[in-house]
C-alpha cells in the first residue's frame, strides 16, 4: 500500500508509476477520485479542528457565566449545535479516510527506476547459466516419462480431486521429499535463513498484508464461513510472522525459509499450459522471505536471487535470469527477477522462482517496522521473497532436460544424497 502523502504531495510521481506499468488508463479515475476524496478529508479536519477550538472556547464561556450567575442558556445551545457539527465533520472524515484507504488497497506498487516500461515484451535477459539442450530429439515429454517411471499419477489426481491436482507415487513422492530436504538443508545451513514450518491457511488481514487481497480473491481457494483462505505461497504465513510488530535494526537484514504446499485457482489462466506440470492447482515450494531496511533492500534483491540460483546450478539445469518490465511486474513488487529453466520436450522456458523486492508496499498493508536506533521513531521495513524452488516445473525439467538415450533419467549429483539413487529407469 501506498503513503497516503503520495496523493497529496507527489501525485504525479503515482500517476507515472502507474503509466510506467500501462495502467494508468485504466486506473486514472480511481486515482482522480481518491486525491478527490484526500483534499475532502484535510478540509474536514481543517473545519473539525475549528469547530473543536469553537467548542472550547464556549464550554468556557458557559462555566464563566454559571459562575458568575448570569444565564448560559444561548451559550449551551451553541454548544450542542457546534457537538452535532463536530459529529458530521468527524463522519465525513471516517468516510472519505475508509474511502481513500480502500483505493489505495486497489493500486499496484510503484516499480524501481531501473524496471523497463512496457509489457512482457520489454522482459529483459540479464544473466545466463548453462546450454539449453534445445535439440528435443527422442526426449518424451515429462508426463509421459513421469507415467512410464510410475512417478507421475495424473488420472487418479483428477479424480480424487480435478484437473491441475498431482498425485506423485514411488520414486516420484521421494522426489519431491528430497528436493525439500536439499532445498532447506541449502538454504538454512548455508544462506543463513532461519527455517519456519507455517499453516497452510491464514486469515483475511493476512492475505491482505502480503498483497493478495482485495484485488485477486478470485485466484484464491477461500473457505467463506471462517474467512480463511489456502495460502498460494509460504510468502503470505512467513511475512505475516511480524504482522504488527517492531524490529530491531540490529536484527536486519533478516531471512526465513519454508517449504509449503501452495494452492492457486489460477482463475484467469483456464486453457493455459494445461498439460502435465506446467501449471497445476496445489505445488510444493519452498520459499525464502526476507526484511531488510531501505538502504540496503536492492542489495538483498541480488543476494536472494543468488541464493535461488545457486539451486538450479546444483541441480545442473540451465537457466535464464530475466529482468521484468513494470508492465509484467506483480501487483505488489517493485522490482523481480524471473528465474525460468528450459524444458526441452514442451519447448519452453519454465519460470521456476520469481525474486522480488517490494519496497515498503507490504509493510505498509501489514505494519511490519523497525527502530532504526534507541529512541528514534519506528520506520517500515522492506520485504523480499523468492521462490528456491517451485517443484512441479523443476521435476519437469528434471525428467526432461536430464533424461538419458536409453530412456533413463540421471539424478543430478548434489540431489543424490538426499533422493538415494542416481538414476530413475
Amino acid at each position: 500500500m501506498h503513503d497516503i502523502r503520495l496523493l497529496r504531495d507527489q501525485l504525479e510521481h503515482l500517476r507515472d508509476g502507474m503509466r510506467r506499468r500501462g495502467k494508468l488508463a485504466e486506473l486514472a479515475s480511481l486515482l482522480d477520485r481518491a486525491e478527490s476524496l484526500e483534499r475532502d478529508r484535510r478540509a474536514a479536519i481543517t473545519e473539525l479542528e475549528g469547530q473543536q477550538a469553537r467548542r472550547n472556547k464556549v464550554t468556557q464561556e458557559v462555566a464563566q457565566k454559571r459562575k458568575a450567575g448570569d444565564d448560559a442558556t444561548a451559550l449551551m445551545a451553541e454548544g450542542r449545535a457546534i457537538g452535532e457539527a463536530i459529529a458530521l465533520l468527524e463522519q465525513r472524515k471516517n468516510e472519505a479516510e475508509a474511502a481513500v484507504q480502500a483505493m489505495l488497497y486497489e493500486l499496484p506498487n510503484i516499480t524501481l527506476p531501473e524496471v523497463p516500461e512496457g509489457d512482457e515484451s520489454h522482459n529483459t535477459v540479464v544473466k545466463s547459466w548453462g546450454a539449453p539442450r534445445l535439440d528435443a530429439t527422442g526426449i518424451m515429454p515429462h508426463w509421459e516419462k513421469g507415467a512410464e517411471l510410475g512417478m507421475l499419477d495424473l488420472p487418479r489426481g483428477a479424480k480424487i480431486t480435478g484437473s491441475g491436482f498431482i498425485v506423485y507415487r514411488g520414486a516420484g513422492a521421494k522426489l519431491v521429499r528430497a528436493l525439500m530436504n536439499m532445498m532447506l538443508d541449502t538454504h538454512t545451513e548455508e544462506h543463513g535463513y532461519e527455517e519456519a514450518w507455517v499453516p497452510l491457511v491464514v486469515n483475511r488481514a493476512s492475505m491482505t498484508g502480503t498483497g493478495q487481497l482485495p484485488k485477486f480473491e478470485d485466484d484464491m481457494y477461500g473457505i467463506p464461513d471462517e474467512e480463511l483462505f489456502l495460502i498460494p505461497t509460504a510468502e503470505v504465513p512467513v511475512t505475516n510472522l511480524y504482522r504488527d510488530e517492531i524490529l530491531e535494526a540490529a536484527d536486519l537484514p533478516k531471512g526465513l525459509c519454508a517449504y509449503s504446499a501452495c494452492f492457486r485457482r489460477e482463475a484467469g489462466s483456464a486453457g493455459k499450459d494445461t498439460r502435465g506440470l506446467l501449471r497445476v492447482h496445489q505445488f510444493d515450494k519452498v520459499e525464502l522471505v526476507r526484511y531488510a531496511t531501505p538502504e540496503n533492500s536492492r542489495e538483498q534483491l541480488e543476494l536472494l536471487t543468488q541464493h535461488a540460483e545457486t539451486m538450479l546450478e546444483r541441480l545442473e539445469l540451465p537457466y535464464r535470469r530475466v529482468l521484468l518490465a513494470a508492465g509484467d511486474t506483480g501487483f505488489s513488487s517493485a522490482m523481480t527477477y524471473d528465474l525460468e529453466v528450459y524444458a526441452p520436450a514442451v519447448g519452453k522456458w519454465l519460470e521456476v522462482s520469481s525474486c522480488s523486492v517490494f519496497t515498503d508496499f507490504q509493510a505498509r498493508r501489514a505494519n511490519i517496522r523497525y527502530r532504526p536506533a534507541a529512541g528514534e521513531k519506528p520506520r517500515f521495513v522492506h520485504t523480499l521473497n523468492g521462490s528456491a524452488l517451485a517443484f512441479s516445473r523443476i521435476i519437469a525439467s528434471i525428467l526432461e532436460h536430464h533424461q538419458q538415450a536409453d530412456g533413463s533419467v540421471r539424478i543430478p549429483e548434489a540431489l543424490q544424497p538426499y533422493f538415494g539413487r542416481a538414476v530413475l529407469r
